[in-house]
């Protein structure tokens, strides 16, 4: 199969997914990290919470007023310190 006809099956798919003819065969949901609360809950500043993940301030900012969430690796590292706090202090540590 080319790969035309993979991307015209996969569209076609998508479109009997959507009007209920056939069901998704996986879904991925990612439960956004509430940043302040995690951030809060560690009793640190915006600007040590930025050091330690490797980003700026601006980008903490942003996540904490949910004008931007968190994607990637940073998504990931977000849920495993909510998970475990002890892990930012690890991060914060290097």
């Amino acid at each position: 199969m080319s790969i035309f006809e993979d991307l015209k099956a996969s569209l076609n798919e998508a479109v009997d997914i959507e009007h209920g003819k056939q069901d998704a065969s996986r879904i991925t949901r990612y439960q956004v990290a509430d940043v302040k609360a995690i951030r809060t809950q560690l009793n640190v500043s915006q600007k040590e919470f930025a050091e330690a993940l490797g980003t700026s301030v601006d980008t903490i900012k942003s996540w904490e007023k949910k004008r931007r969430n968190p994607t990637g690796l940073a998504a990931k590292v977000l849920a495993t310190i909510q998970d475990n706090p002890s892990v930012f202090h690890q991060l914060a540590a290097h």
